[in-house]
């Protein structure tokens, strides 16, 4: 295969948005006749390259080259022309129209200016039955056909335009067992046939299975490429996850005469969501820090969620030890005492027009309810009480919130939690996108609340380092399942990598 030339090859591709490198250095090759997988935690680079190879972005430095000859990629349209086609996860189809018209639609075969709709029927039916193996009926709408059939149609619609390259941009993550294995024989097919693939997944397994070769990017950086039989799954998720947090000081961790930790808080018993997170038992005790170790796309999210009942679980129970009552909505669980900070904190967190003081007491006002004005005076108070005690800057309770930093914007939406003195407070990557300093003060109020105050806490971070630092016990999830829990001796960074990455030390 390495003495073959790369139909693909992109070199030295830079990309700056204001204020952030998205991309630096980065190199990517591409053969004919192989699937490579393209990897990377959250941030790694992995969306923007693919927009810069299909001309929705174009690179500030670096050049694409197709064939051994250098192309300058003006727009998706223009990427489609030069034989670049893209499926991604959600299907961009018209779900109105037939399956025949989805496949054509701008090229559709004409005689005297008129659509010719037999030939088109027969051709749509004769290139899903020859490339793909479908036999399906091309007039009705595509709507009324699954997800994983739809995506085969993309994927036939691509491969009509005389696709060289073919992008697969999360193909499997709505698709069930049985669907992602007729996609891979798809894929195994057209690799046969000397089709290039781009393979973007967050499934372990997946990746092993399929791909020939795995190119690793990491905070916008080419981390390396590697051939997936050499490259040990351990391997892989160290480059993907790093090592950036050596610089924080350690915090000591000591269990050691802990009250209350034995007390169930909340338990989650065969818990789950179809299609989203499989079913998982946990409990959190009083005053535990309860960490969730996983790649991205592994569930932890997902599982944060449906213990705040932001999502409705279709398996399972969950209660809560003290009074044995159920979560079933966010806010059924703020009433419980469960507050959950959201890794979204520009959607789902902090509101922008308003102060600092206005967002902090947000939570405690919305509980109050309409009628029950917090009065002002008492609004300063708290306000800057956990604007000392968090040290957010500026200190200014009336500067707008949109004006800060991400670090502090974060300290405001931990502030308005704190308010609530929660019994457990789910924290969804806590520390992204902020620096090493609020990293480690965060990481200190997490020890310090459960210590003290007896807090509860649900961590999920990307930082593994952080993860094994604040957590008494750690929850660990691979491809949507939860498949091991840790606690005490047994945390540490090698331990959980090897569970991350599952399967023998090699290959698989």
């Amino acid at each position: 295969m390495e003495e073959q030339r790369p139909i693909l090859q992109m070199t030295d591709i830079h990309k700056q948005f204001p204020g952030v490198k998205a991309l630096s250095n980065v190199q990517f090759r591409l053969f004919p006749g192989e699937v490579h997988a393209l990897m990377g935690e959250n941030g790694a680079g992995k969306s923007t390259l693919i927009k810069v190879l299909t001309g929705v972005y174009a690179n500030d430095q670096g050049t694409v080259e197709l064939e051994g000859r250098t192309i300058s990629l003006q727009s998706p349209q223009n990427a489609v022309e030069l034989g670049i086609s893209t499926v991604y996860q959600e299907v961009n189809l018209c779900p109105n129209l037939s399956v025949a018209e989805n496949i054509f639609i701008g090229r559709e075969p004409r005689r005297y200016g008129r659509i010719l709709w037999k030939e088109i029927n027969r051709r749509a039916s004769q290139l899903l039955k020859e490339r793909l193996q479908l036999q399906i009926d091309v007039t009705k709408p595509l709507h009324s056909y699954s997800v994983a059939i739809q995506q085969l149609i993309a994927i036939a619609r691509a491969l009509d335009v005389s696709a060289k390259v073919l992008i697969l941009d999360e193909p499997t993550s709505s698709l069930d067992q049985n669907e992602v294995k007729q996609l891979f024989q798809i894929m195994n097919q057209l690799k046969n046939e000397g089709l290039a693939i781009l393979f973007v997944t967050h499934f372990l397994d997946q990746v092993y299975e399929m791909s020939d070769r795995i190119t690793i990017l990491r905070n916008g950086e080419f981390v390396g490429e590697y051939l997936a039989k050499d490259l040990p799954r351990i391997d892989l998720v160290s480059k993907m996850i790093g090592k950036e947090l050596h610089m924080l000081e350690d915090i000591p961790k000591t269990t050691e005469g802990r009250i209350g930790m034995d007390e169930v808080l909340i338990q989650a018993t065969a818990l789950g969501r179809q299609g989203v997170i499989a079913p998982f038992s946990l409990q959190i005790g009083k005053g535990e820090v309860v960490g969730l170790a996983g790649l991205l796309g592994s569930g932890r999210t997902e599982l944060a969620r449906l213990f705040f009942g932001a999502d409705r679980t279709d398996q399972g129970e969950l209660k809560l030890g003290d009074v044995g009552g159920t979560v079933q909505s966010p806010k059924q669980a703020i009433n419980q005492g469960i507050a959950f900070c959201s890794e979204n904190r520009k959607t789902e967190g902090i509101i922008e027009n308003l102060t600092i003081r206005e967002n902090i007491i947000l939570a405690l006002q919305a509980n109050r309810g309409l009628f029950r004005t917090i009065p002002r005076k008492k609004q300063d108070e708290i306000a800057e009480e956990y604007i000392k005690k968090l040290n957010i800057k500026p200190s200014n309770p009336e500067h707008l919130v949109k004006n800060l930093s991400g670090g502090n914007q974060q300290k405001v939406i931990l502030a308005r939690w704190l308010i609530m003195q929660p019994k457990l407070l789910i924290l969804d990557e806590p520390t992204r996108g902020i620096d090493v300093g609020t990293k480690a003060e965060i990481q200190k109020l997490v020890i310090s609340l459960s210590r003290e105050q007896q807090m509860s806490f649900l961590f999920i971070s990307s930082e593994l380092e952080e993860v094994v630092r604040v957590s008494d016990r750690i929850a660990i999830l691979r491809d949507r399942k939860k498949i091991q829990e840790m606690n005490g001796q047994e945390i540490s960074q090698h331990n959980v990598l090897q569970a991350i990455a599952g399967g023998n030390s090699t290959h698989g």
